[in-house]
């Protein structure tokens, strides 16, 4: 039997679903994030129970998506590392890092210092990336990336290992030099979105699934491939359905939800039944991206954290 770090536990319910929160929170996507308020706004997730938080890779400033914004994030890991200490039990994850554009070797040692600092808590999400500009800037060629994901993961996965016999990859990488001292228990790796993989790769290698919001029917379609991929690639093992969530938390709670990119717009009550239908289908793990609005973070997450929370933990 496998034995997992505290984060893949934490997070990782064999039955219902657990939140985490995508950080930075409060943040203006064009400036750099506030680190006493997320730090606040991070042990007050941890004091509520919420499973994990969670930050991005993004190496450049480039704007993306449909509003053309572009993110300014700190480094992954040294972000976390102040999350970490600004915490005490609550899971720490990327989701995801840009695994092509960063050295194995570099990545390996990063995980393992930042699983060992935080206690144990650390969970590696990894996608191969989507945009063409941070490639070219790195020198790598983007129509590469599907092949280098697959060459470099099993690097990494080495060194995230506890056993001799399974970091034998690394050590053909390092002329037999470790990175770091092996950790107590294994640290969970997340395929996050497809990465320009098949299903059943990513049901083989990973210890779960990490996806964006679709329309109910449709995600009950990916829920089930998924399953299908893991009954071929992985009978018998566990391993999880993430799903991420753009959110804005109404005030009012019977307010009756509406779509929005990615997610929805709702009322507390709407949240939780949604929760739980994803919960049904087999999402065990959300990721919330809280929008901003006009209403104070703490506010929002507070209300999860006391409103919906307790119910899918009764339910779990």
């Amino acid at each position: 039997m496998t034995v997992f770090n505290a984060g893949y536990h934490r997070v990782f319910l064999n039955e219902g679903i657990s939140l985490g929160i995508m950080t930075p929170i409060a943040r203006a996507l064009d400036a750099p994030a506030d680190m006493q308020q997320e730090h606040a706004l991070a042990a007050r997730a941890d004091r509520l129970g919420f499973a994990a938080l969670w930050t991005r890779d993004v190496p450049l400033i480039l704007p993306q998506g449909s509003d053309n914004e572009a993110a300014v994030l700190d480094d992954p890991f040294v972000w976390l590392s102040g999350l970490a200490a600004a915490t005490k039990t609550i899971a720490l994850g990327t989701a995801a890092l840009v695994l092509p554009v960063r050295h194995p070797l570099h990545v390996a040692k990063l995980a393992l210092s930042m699983d060992r600092l935080s206690g144990g808590r650390f969970l590696l999400g990894m996608g191969s990336g989507d945009r063409p500009a941070e490639f070219a800037a790195f020198g790598v060629d983007v129509e590469e990336r599907g092949r280098q994901f697959r060459e470099a993961w099993p690097i990494v996965r080495a060194a995230l290992m506890t056993k001799a016999a399974d970091r034998e990859p690394l050590l053909q990488a390092t002329a037999g030099v470790d990175v770091l001292a092996p950790p107590p228990a294994r640290i969970p790796m997340l395929v996050v979105g497809t990465s320009r993989q098949t299903l059943q790769w990513i049901a083989s290698h990973s210890e779960a699934w990490a996806t964006y919001h679709r329309e109910e029917d449709r995600q009950e379609g990916r829920i089930n491939l998924w399953k299908a991929a893991l009954r071929t690639a992985s009978p018998g093992e566990y391993k999880p359905f993430v799903q991420s969530l753009q959110l804005v938390l109404l005030k009012d709670p019977d307010a009756v939800p509406e779509p929005i990119e990615l997610g929805m717009r709702t009322g507390r009550h709407g949240l939780l039944a949604y929760l739980q239908r994803l919960a049904s289908m087999g999402v065990r793990h959300t990721i919330l991206n809280l929008s901003r609005g006009d209403r104070p973070m703490a506010e929002v997450i507070d209300e999860i954290g006391e409103h919906v929370l307790p119910v899918l933990n009764a339910s779990a």
